[in-house]
């Protein structure tokens, strides 16, 4: 358990140094509108149902960075109904293996596939679930992303009723042939993310923030079993991360920037329509600023105190020119802006929570 432990403080140690670098690429998070079903979803690892058959597949993955296209491809597909979020992801891979059989392990040392989401989109009190292709599963509970002062990590919160399974097409850990690759079938449900015990979090005609990201290594075979390859001085290579909704940097933590699910009550035979909201636009301005007075406070162990300091350019949404005001205080700054489409006023503060007025 000590050894256990102390890696997962290296890994997450390691994402902490990571999120200090920030992009300068404008992101775009995807979106998707995921239908109601009413029919009954087998967890099988299958997308025999006519449910599947009918649901879209999301963009193809693409690098995290928004850059590079993925050696292989992957696509994801998504319904819902009052008890489940299901979730079908589809993996191209030659290679098929994985080693890591007890959950909880850090299993994007295997390649994996990984699900986050953050239901009410503030960031805070986030859930992370990895899984591999022996359908080991590791899932967390975040409270607030690694780049905050008092961040926490519950490595053994559980995501109760949690229904998975594993299609391999092809043999897994068998390096004499090539597969076609793995299909992943999930149904989390909605009672897992209940904050009170009265409380209906169904998101019926409502977005979740939710982001998938896959994890590919190089690998060896030495014996006739796969290992993730080394360069010459021993050291693993670096992995391969490739997302569906893309974050700029190599850090999946920054939640503001996943993409948005919309879970339409309409049923899969009827098409439904999502734009983003503007007001989420206005957030993503705030929250480009907070990066900036923070790298500014890096730089110089003090808040800017004029938005001219922090950013050079005229700030708009939808051809709407926006206003912010930076305000100092003895623990840190409050940036706020004036929504011009619906007159609220948005405040993120040092901590990066956005709060409305």
């Amino acid at each position: 358990m000590q050894n256990k432990f102390s890696t997962v403080l290296i890994a997450v140690n390691l994402i902490s140094i990571l999120s200090c670098a920030q992009s300068n690429m404008d992101i775009v998070p995807r979106t998707y509108v995921a239908n109601k079903t009413s029919e009954s979803i087998v967890i099988d690892g299958a997308d025999s149902e006519a449910s599947w058959k009918q649901a879209e597949w999301t963009d193809a993955f693409i690098d995290i960075e928004g850059v590079k296209k993925p050696k292989y491809n992957t696509q994801v597909k998504m319904l819902w109904d009052d008890t489940y979020f299901y979730i079908l992801a589809k993996l191209e891979e030659p290679h098929v293996w994985a080693t890591l059989k007890q959950r909880d392990t850090i299993i994007f040392y295997n390649n994996d596939f990984e699900v986050f989401l953050d239901p009410d989109g503030d960031t805070y009190n986030y859930y992370e679930l990895e899984m591999n292709a022996l359908n080991t599963v590791w899932d967390l509970f975040i409270n607030k992303p690694y780049r905050e002062q008092g961040n926490v990590v519950l490595n053994d919160w559980t995501l109760t009723g949690l229904k998975s399974a594993i299609k391999v097409n092809g043999t897994i850990n068998n390096a004499s042939d090539t597969d076609e690759g793995w299909q992943l079938e999930l149904a989390i449900p909605w009672a897992a993310y209940k904050t009170s015990y009265y409380q209906d979090n169904v998101p019926r005609d409502q977005f979740w923030r939710v982001d998938f990201s896959r994890v590919n290594w190089q690998h060896d075979i030495t014996n006739g079993k796969y290992t993730r390859k080394k360069d010459g001085k021993g050291t693993f290579l670096p992995e391969y991360n490739w997302v569906w909704s893309p974050i700029g940097v190599i850090n999946m933590h920054e939640p503001e920037k996943w993409g948005y699910v919309y879970f339409s009550s309409k049923e899969i035979d009827s098409k439904d329509t999502f734009s983003i909201p503007q007001d989420d636009k206005v957030k993503w301005e705030l929250y480009r600023l907070y990066r900036a007075q923070k790298g500014y406070y890096n730089k110089y162990k003090s808040w800017a105190t004029s938005l001219d300091s922090i950013s050079k350019k005229p700030i708009s949404v939808d051809n709407k020119t926006l206003k912010p005001v930076i305000e100092n205080h003895s623990t840190g700054f409050n940036i706020s802006i004036k929504s011009p489409f619906s007159n609220k006023t948005l405040i993120i503060k040092e901590n990066g929570k956005i709060i409305s007025k």
